[in-house]
């Protein structure tokens, strides 16, 4: 774990990743002028939540929820002791809480 303090690595549960996969997937053939964009504004506030990792506001029991700039999009995540486990990244007008499962895994 890095010493700084507050400072958690971000693990993406499978399913999240896939939707990351996806949302590229998709701005390759809908948006490819936007797609660096997404990629790198994903890294960036991933880069944030693991140096803060309490910033973000509580959704749901222990999740938080970090809406991206920019993008209609926001990462659902955990702050475990040695991690930050991203469960989603989902759109904000789709499909609200289909997450929420993957807490247990």
């Amino acid at each position: 774990m890095d010493e700084r303090a507050g400072f958690r690595k971000a693990v993406f549960h499978p399913e999240a990743q896939d939707e990351y996969d996806e949302i590229l997937a998709y701005l390759e053939i809908e948006a490819p002028a936007v797609v660096e964009a997404f990629r790198e504004e994903l890294i960036r506030t991933v880069g944030f939540l693991e140096a803060h990792p309490e910033a973000a506001p509580v959704e749901r029991g222990s999740v938080r929820c970090k809406i991206l700039m920019r993008f209609p999009y926001e990462l659902y995540y955990v702050v475990e002791p040695d991690r930050l486990r991203v469960l989603a990244v989902a759109h904000q007008r789709r499909r609200p809480g289909y997450w929420i499962d993957r807490q247990k895994a």
